[in-house]
């Protein structure tokens, strides 16, 4: 059943809106004719890519159709078959180290985006970039994180949504469903429980299927559901002893079986281990550069002229990846380098996105909104007369020119260097805040002396501090504090002005042992290419603050399922994540938690948060009521009982089974109050998310559920029960 009942229409139409699609019936039927006229020698040209840069001594032959970018595949002309031309990433159309010699618009950050908690906003977010993705001749876009916030220490947080499954499958299923709205395929990935970057090639995850199908599997059911993707990327990590790229688990019985997922399946960048892959359920080889061998190239040829498995298997391959090709309108709607692009109407997209996403977790006395007014702002920190921070690897995105600023963490001709620096973009926050202050004194120290900074925070009316956590795919977070001394400098600046506003730009939690110490705390996350512009427009409260925490904020690590993250202690760091020997074992226990994710693990070990998920303060004053459920239909109204407009969002949990806990989020919405106005909400429960994963079923126990509106985890009305008789059903 999908999701989110009042969502699922729209992509629906949106699609039925475009001639040049299929439906996904019609563009199956139409992969298989196309398979039988295929020649046997053009059987593998579909199942196999390159990635189209230079790389290491020996460079391969790029065609000359290829555009820059993550990769490439060739068409079939002969039978009218597209070449597809891939691109990361979720985040817009990445910079791919400046080898096309242009730029695009970046979206904030996966953690911004879905702190909007904005469905519709993230649709919007999808169509953009894709449309960028498609003026650029890319007609694949390999977006769609979906994976779980299982650990906050993990690199890749910040490129991911949430902690939650239905948080995270009705955005990230929204999100995709406006990239494929540019008749260009997005993919969902990295199928599946990429937890954490440490020995991300060889982490083995030891799960239950019943936690699995109830946590990061569902997210990615939900989102397919949904966004209805062309693609699905799988994961660099083992499962249960394969890797995910292999896992007949996965692949065969999860995606293909029992969710008769018509699309097709392709491997991460060097995630292919042997031939045998094809058989578990891999459709695709993506940069087989990468990789041992081109295994799904002539190999594949050759086992399929003598095997009938992998022969069944090849044509399979083919209707997968052209029914994909087909239902998104590849060869009726070629995408072809040069198209026009708005920069200026697309970075309005990413500014609404960035002023949507920003979270404001403290205001002391109403410190916020800063009063135009003010004598002497200082500045501090973050590099904030440069741009501002981003979140590194595949998914780097880069306006024309590139990065404004650049902290090169290896030396300039090591491999991957493009994507290991901490690069910043968009304007000056610097900037920004000294064109909404005009009339005041607006200076800047960059935080590196502690005592310069403390002697130039006592002649300041307020303070602005922003510190930065750098994150990049590859390389997880030791813990959560914020690095090179910026937790003391908080201290010791809030010390000499208690008019501290700190602004954090991070890619995961971090600890606040300074929290009481300062009169406001934001979370700008990465806020993109607007960002800048976004965070001025909070701090000065010519927008409403209305972002919600996608994951929980911990106290401090104590709190997590891990002491640290799975062998962070004795692997030694690195982008590939390779094993330091071929018998190399490290186990990602993740039995421990279970589908007990963030909040749902903090409510089972009764556990406070620093900020639980869902949390958020504003300029105004809201209340919620009336919570009643009938059947899988709950209903409750949200006023605005403040003196501003401002956004809520609704958020109905469920809290107990039969007087057993299970605190599980069925339901949110945002909704846009004026003052004083009220408005009813409606919103569908999932019954997923009432029941348990047994014996390849979902059922759910007759009896009492209980249930509570909530405006984050912890902070919940009074409880409502409800009685359900019990059901099972098929996925």
């Amino acid at each position: 059943m999908a999701a989110n009942a009042a969502i699922l229409p729209v992509a629906a139409a949106a699609r039925d809106n475009e001639p040049s699609s299929l439906t996904p019936a019609e563009a199956q039927a139409r992969a298989r004719a196309t398979v039988t006229a295929m020649r046997q020698d053009e059987k593998t040209i579909l199942t196999i890519g390159i990635m189209p840069v230079p790389l290491g001594s020996n460079p391969i032959h790029v065609p000359t159709d290829a555009v820059p970018g993550a990769g490439y595949i060739a068409g079939i002309t002969r039978l009218g078959v597209p070449a597809l031309r891939e691109t990361d990433a979720s985040l817009g159309v990445a910079w791919a180290g400046g080898a096309r010699k242009d730029g695009a618009t970046a979206l904030p950050s996966g953690l911004a985006m879905a702190s909007t908690w904005n469905p519709d906003l993230l649709r919007r977010g999808g169509a953009m970039i894709g449309a960028e993705a498609r003026a650029k001749g890319f007609n694949v876009l390999l977006a769609g994180g979906a994976n779980l916030t299982r650990d906050p220490r993990n690199g890749r947080t910040f490129e991911y949504l949430a902690e939650d499954p239905l948080l995270t499958g009705v955005l990230v299923g929204n999100a995709i469903a406006g990239i494929q709205s540019n008749n260009i395929i997005s993919t969902i990935k990295h199928m599946a429980l990429n937890g954490q970057e440490t020995g991300r090639q060889f982490a083995d995850v030891k799960i239950s299927d019943a936690a699995a199908r109830e946590s990061d599997l569902l997210a990615f059911k939900i989102g397919i559901e949904i966004g209805q993707p062309g693609a699905v990327m799988c994961a660099y990590n083992r499962v249960l002893g394969q890797q995910a790229c292999e896992s007949d688990y996965l692949l065969n019985q999860v995606l293909k079986r029992d969710w008769r997922y018509p699309g097709f399946v392709m491997s991460d960048w060097g995630a292919v281990r042997n031939l045998s892959a094809a058989i578990n359920g891999l459709d695709q080889q993506s940069g087989s550069q990468l990789d041992p061998a081109p295994f799904f190239g002539k190999p594949l040829a050759e086992a399929a002229s003598r095997d009938r498995a992998y022969a069944a298997r090849l044509d399979d391959m083919n209707v997968r990846i052209l029914t994909a090709i087909y239902a998104n309108g590849l060869d009726r709607n070629p995408a072809n380098p040069g198209g026009r692009i708005d920069f200026a109407a697309n970075a309005a997209v990413a500014e609404e996105m960035a002023r949507q996403g920003i979270v404001l977790l403290r205001n002391r006395a109403d410190a916020l909104p800063l009063a135009r007014d003010a004598e002497r702002i200082l500045v501090v920190g973050g590099n904030a007369n440069i741009g501002v921070l981003s979140g590194a690897g595949s998914s780097q995105v880069h306006g024309e020119g590139g990065p404004v600023g650049t902290v090169s963490m290896v030396r300039q001709d090591a491999m991957f260097s493009n994507f290991l620096a901490q690069q910043y973009q968009g304007n000056a926050p610097l900037d920004a805040i000294r064109k909404a202050a005009a009339n005041a004194a607006v200076t800047f120290r960059s935080g590196a002396h502690v005592s310069e900074a403390v002697e130039q925070a006592k002649r300041a009316d307020v303070v602005v501090l922003f510190v930065n956590s750098w994150s990049s795919e590859g390389f997880d977070q030791p813990d959560l504090t914020l690095p090179y001394g910026q937790d003391a400098l908080i201290e010791a600046v809030a010390a000499a002005n208690p008019a501290t506003i700190v602004v954090l730009q991070t890619g995961n939690p971090v600890v606040m042992p300074w929290l009481e110490k300062t009169a406001a705390v934001v979370q700008a996350w990465y806020p993109g290419s607007r960002g800048a512009e976004a965070i001025a427009s909070v701090l000065f409260g010519e927008t409403n603050p209305s972002g919600r925490l996608p994951i929980t904020f911990p106290r401090s690590e104590d709190q997590l399922p891990r002491p640290s993250i799975d062998g962070f202690d004795w692997v030694e760091p690195g982008f590939i994540g390779s094993p330091p020997k071929a018998d190399s074992r490290l186990v990602a226990d993740y039995d421990i938690e279970g589908s007990d994710i963030g909040y749902r693990w903090f409510a089972r070990k009764g556990e406070k948060a620093l900020f639980p998920f869902g949390y958020g303060l504003s300029y105004t004053t809201f209340a919620s009521a009336g919570l009643t459920i009938s059947g899988l239909r709950a209903e409750f109204t949200l006023s605005n009982t403040g003196k501003r407009a401002g956004a809520m969002v609704g958020q109905v949990y469920l809290l107990s089974r039969n007087g057993s806990p299970k605190q599980r989020l069925v339901g949110f919405r945002r909704v846009e109050l004026r003052p004083g106005e009220t408005k009813k909400v409606v919103v569908e429960i999932d019954p997923r998310l009432l029941a348990d994963w047994q014996d390849g079923r979902w059922v759910m126990a007759s009896g009492t559920y209980q249930f509570a509106l909530g405006e984050n985890a912890e902070a919940l009305g009074a409880p409502l029960n409800v009685r359900y008789p019990g059901r099972s059903w098929k996925d």
